[in-house]
């Protein structure tokens, strides 16, 4: 059996694989886009998750503090409902991450249609700075963490003890 399918794809050209990656891409995301668009956003700013049958946040119920992050599907939702400034104010670094789920879906789209190697040209151009990419990522997603503990009235600056 692994030797037919090796012998399937060897002879799969690679815009046919690109065409089948993206696709697979194209229905991921767009599974996440259309669930975000499906789910109504929560008043609280989180929770939203709720409607899916999940489990409250583990994190949140633990520790008190919001888990880092934490308001994710209520932004995705906002932003599908077009919601844009209230996406961005709820959880920014979510919103970066929503921006990047649509590039991703669109450019996956866009390959599957029109095939023209979009994803290694892309990767091209990440590659020499896949490290520092890394970086901003964590840093980003930890800002936003902070920022989504201080939304939520649990973390405090400035604020002096009399």
């Amino acid at each position: 059996m692994r030797e037919r399918l090796e012998a399937w794809l060897a002879r799969l050209s690679s815009t046919r694989v690109s065409q089948l990656v993206s696709l697979a891409l194209a229905l991921a995301t767009g599974t996440v886009l259309a669930i975000a668009m499906w789910l109504e956003p929560s008043a609280e700013g989180h929770g939203t998750h709720l409607q899916l049958g999940l489990n409250p946040c583990s994190f949140l119920s633990a520790t008190g503090w919001p888990c880092p992050m934490c308001g994710a599907t209520t932004t995705f939702t906002l932003l599908a409902h077009l919601r844009v400034v209230e996406g961005l104010v709820n959880q920014p670094f979510a919103s970066l991450l929503f921006g990047a789920t649509v590039t991703v879906f669109s450019i996956s789209v866009a390959e599957v249609v029109t095939p023209r190697d979009r994803w290694r040209k892309l990767l091209d151009r990440v590659e020499p700075v896949e490290g520092y990419l890394a970086v901003l990522f964590l840093t980003l997603m930890g800002f936003g963490w902070v920022y989504k503990a201080w939304l939520m009235g649990v973390l405090t600056f400035g604020a002096g003890h009399s």
